[in-house]
């Protein structure tokens, strides 16, 4: 009964995590995202990277059909046959018959074949345990391209939550003053200029504003495509890219590619080739192999009766060699092949070149987006002052609604640019990190 008690007891737990967990995947309550936590989804959730690694038990299957190539074969037959009328030898003697008119054969072999030397089953088995790397390889790739573009998704979901923030907030800023003006109006102590002013500048704050919310509802539908999760699910960040300003640094010099999946596989197809190469020049070695034959036969039987029969045993061995004179079509295979690995060389050099160039773009694209955060940050704390200053001025009668209003808009572009200038380093880096083939968020 303990037994039991603890089996049920274990079984209920199971069934509470694993019912806890598709809650949280099929959109009952709020999934609380980080970006560690959207990659780790969207690794276990997106149909891709399943894909890879069926790809990967494929090659694998295939390298094991490969070996297997070098196992015997064993073969049964079971033959009768019936001579309904025997052919005749006719000579200047008389006429000699074949065998004897409706006389039944019976005939059962097993035969086992083996290969003794065969250079292309050799090669062929390594040619599929490198295919099964470049298939990992792939795997790998399918995985660093679903983590760049689950990284620069989070980050495009956090631009637009900060900048529905920014906006919502200068929209609340911009009703303040209006309904502020709106009862100075009122009691005659602003003209209507100012009250249409601040009434264009609020409704203009509010469809601002509604645009905005629109592209936050996108930038969290594309991330939820990217992690593999359904629409119901809720998406809450508690995330915003200022937190991510003393994180920014000067990427370090130099570009090692060594990582880079697309030169790696590049690199791997290579391999494969020069491994089809020598499995074309086998043509040219001789094949070794070894038979044996057993089996029991019955010759002129008059009838059906097949367990009547006296049967005859017999057994052979055989080896054969086949040697290969002259193929035409294994030069031109040849041939092809060189062909192939000139144009891979030339595509790696040209990639290569590509991606060091994609590198140093990145890089200057954060050095001076680097250099946009400090000053724009400044900005924000210099156009919170001036809507400080032009609000005072306007109170005791020294401003005007227009300096009001400019105040308001270059503080609300400040704090968009700042946020901007982030989110551009962060997606540099994204970038970055996927061309170097960085690992940071893969297990």
């Amino acid at each position: 009964m303990k037994i039991k008690g603890k089996f049920l007891g274990s079984l209920s737990l199971m069934l509470t995590s694993t019912l806890g967990l598709w809650a949280q995947t099929a959109g009952v309550g709020t999934l609380d995202l980080t970006l560690e936590k959207a990659i780790e989804i969207a690794l276990a959730e997106n149909p891709t990277i399943r894909v890879a690694d069926k790809d990967i038990e494929l090659k694998k299957i295939a390298d094991k059909e490969a070996w297997q190539a070098l196992l015997p074969t064993v073969d049964a037959q079971l033959a009768l046959q019936n001579s309904i009328k025997v052919a005749a030898i006719k000579t200047q003697m008389g006429e000699f018959k074949m065998g004897m008119d409706g006389a039944t054969t019976a005939t059962g072999s097993l035969t086992a074949t083996l290969p003794l030397f065969a250079p292309a089953v050799y090669q062929n088995m390594k040619l599929t345990k490198e295919d099964i790397m470049l298939a990992q390889e792939k795997s790998r790739a399918s995985k660093l391209d679903l983590i760049q573009q689950v990284t620069k998704a989070y980050y495009s979901a956090l631009l637009a939550q900060d900048s529905y923030k920014v906006v919502l907030k200068a929209y609340d800023t911009s009703k303040k003053y209006f309904d502020l003006i709106n009862n100075m109006y009122k009691v005659g102590r602003v003209s209507e200029y100012d009250k249409i002013s601040a009434e264009v500048q609020m409704r203009s704050m509010n469809s601002t504003v509604v645009s905005t919310e629109s592209g936050v509802q996108l930038a969290m539908l594309q991330l939820k495509v990217l992690m593999g999760v359904t629409e119901n699910v809720d998406i809450n960040i508690k995330d915003e890219l200022k937190k991510y300003e003393n994180s920014l640094i000067l990427p370090a010099e130099g570009s090692d590619l060594s990582e880079n999946t697309a030169l790696r596989q590049i690199d791997m197809s290579k391999t494969l080739l020069e491994r089809a190469r020598k499995i074309i020049k086998t043509n040219f070695m001789p094949t070794i192999g070894m038979q044996g034959q057993f089996q029991y036969m019955s010759y002129s039987n008059p009838n059906w009766n097949i367990f009547g029969y006296k049967y005859s045993p017999a057994a052979t061995i055989a080896f054969s060699v086949s040697i290969p004179i002259y193929h035409a079509s294994t030069w031109t295979k040849l041939k092809s092949n060189r062909i192939q690995l000139a144009q891979l060389d030339d595509t790696r050099e040209n990639t290569q070149r590509q991606l060091a160039m994609a590198v140093e773009s990145y890089k200057k694209n954060m050095a001076s987006s680097i250099a946009q955060v400090s000053s724009n940050a400044e900005a924000v704390k210099q156009a919170a002052k001036a809507v400080e200053i032009s609000s005072k001025r306007y109170d005791v009668g020294k401003g005007t609604v227009l300096e009001l209003n400019q105040s308001e808009t270059a503080q609300t572009q400040a704090e968009l640019t700042y946020v901007q200038s982030i989110y551009d380093y962060l997606k540099n880096k994204a970038d970055l990190d996927y061309t170097l083939g960085k690992e940071t968020y893969m297990k």
